[in-house]
C-alpha cells in the first residue's frame, strides 16, 4: 500500500471542502469556527478532552507494552503500536486547537485517527487464531485458525483500497458529479469494512458456541482456575473489544453518509463518544486481561506438536 494512497484516503475531507465555492479564511477563526470554510472540523478542538483521551492512550500502551515483555504474547505488538499511533494522532488536536485552519495538521491527525484502528482490528484476529490452536479446537472454526488472521486482513487492506481509490477520484475530481462519485466510492469501502468486521465477529461467536456445544470438556478445562485465570474470560474481553470496534465502525459509516459537514462530523462529542471511547475499551478490556497471561507464547507451537503424542479428549489438530 502506497503512502499516496494512504494519503488519498487521509485527505478526502479536505477534496470536499477544497471543491467548494472559494471563499477567503476567515481573519479570526476562533470567532465562528463553524463558518470558516478553512477550517475542516467546524469546531475548535478542547484542550482539556485532548489531554485526557491522549493520556489514557498513552497510558493503555505503556502498560501493554510492560504486559508483553513481561508476560509475552508479543503478537499483540499490532495493538501496542496503534496505541501509541492514535495517542499522537489525537495530540494533534492540540495543534488544531491553536491553528484551527492548518491543513497538514489536520492530514495527520485525521490520517493517524483513522488508520491506527486498524492495528487494534489485527491484534483480534491473531488472537483468535492463537486461542483456537491453543485449545485445539480449530476445527469448529469456519476458516483454519493458520488462515484466519491472512483472510481478514486481506479483506480489510481490500476495502482500505476500495476507500483509498474513493479518496483518489475526489481529489482529482474536476466537477462536483466526479467528486460525489469519489466520496461514494469512499463510502462503500467503509460499509464493507464494517461488513468485514462483522464477519469476523459472527465467525467469532459461532466458534464460542460451537466450543461449547460440541466439546464441553474444552469449554470446562480452566474451571478449576480463578475466573481471571479462565480461558473463558480472555473469550469474554475479546467479545466486548469487538463491540467497541463495531460501535466505531457504525459510527464512521454514518459519518461519511451524512458528509463532513453533516451533524455528527461537526459535534466534538460525538468524536469522543462513538469513536474515541469503544476504540478505547477496545484495547484497555486486555490491560486487565492480557493475553499471554492465557495463552503462552509457545501454546499453539506445543499443541501442534504434542497433539499426535496426547491428543486430550474431545481435542484436534489445530491445523485441520
Amino acid at each position: 500500500m502506497s503512502p499516496l494512497s494512504l494519503l488519498a484516503a487521509a485527505t478526502l475531507p479536505l477534496a470536499a471542502f477544497a471543491k467548494q465555492p472559494h471563499r477567503p479564511c476567515a481573519v479570526d477563526p476562533f470567532q465562528n469556527p463553524k463558518t470558516d470554510p478553512c477550517n475542516p472540523l467546524t469546531y475548535i478542538p478542547s484542550n482539556t478532552l485532548t489531554g485526557i483521551a491522549f493520556g489514557l492512550y498513552v497510558a493503555v500502551a505503556l502498560i501493554q507494552a510492560f504486559h508483553m515483555m513481561r508476560w509475552g504474547a508479543r503478537w499483540m505488538a499490532p495493538m501496542v503500536i496503534g496505541a501509541y499511533t492514535f495517542s499522537i494522532g489525537i495530540g494533534t488536536r492540540l495543534g488544531l486547537h491553536d491553528m484551527p485552519d492548518s491543513k497538514g495538521i489536520y492530514i495527520v491527525f485525521y490520517l493517524l485517527v483513522v488508520l491506527s484502528p486498524c492495528a487494534f482490528i489485527a491484534s483480534d484476529y491473531i488472537l483468535l487464531g492463537r486461542m483456537a490452536r491453543s485449545l485445539n479446537a480449530g476445527k469448529h472454526l469456519l476458516i483454519p485458525p493458520t488462515r484466519i488472521t491472512a483472510f481478514f486482513i486481506t479483506s480489510d487492506v481490500t476495502t482500505f483500497l476500495i476507500q483509498a481509490a474513493g479518496g483518489s477520484i475526489s481529489i482529482a475530481a474536476n466537477d462536483i458529479k466526479t467528486n460525489k462519485l469519489g466520496s461514494n466510492v469512499f463510502l462503500a469501502g467503509l460499509v464493507l469494512q464494517l461488513v468485514s468486521f462483522l464477519g469476523f465477529t459472527s465467525v467469532y461467536l459461532l466458534w464460542l458456541y460451537r466450543v461449547r456445544r460440541y466439546e464441553p470438556e474444552t469449554w470446562r478445562r480452566d474451571s478449576s482456575n480463578p475466573w481471571h485465570r479462565d480461558w473463558r474470560t480472555l473469550a469474554g474481553a475479546l467479545v466486548i473489544s469487538c463491540i467497541g470496534i463495531l460501535i466505531r465502525s457504525v459510527y464512521r459509516t454514518i459519518e461519511l453518509s451524512q458528509g463532513f459537514k453533516g451533524r455528527i462530523a461537526t459535534v466534538e462529542a460525538f468524536f469522543y463518544a462513538f469513536d474515541t471511547f469503544p476504540l478505547f475499551l477496545a484495547i484497555l478490556v486486555y490491560v486487565f486481561f492480557w493475553p499471554g497471561w492465557f495463552i503462552p507464547d509457545q501454546a499453539g507451537t506445543n499443541a501442534e506438536k504434542s497433539v499426535d503424542v496426547e491428543k486430550p479428549s474431545g481435542a484436534v489438530d489445530s491445523k485441520e
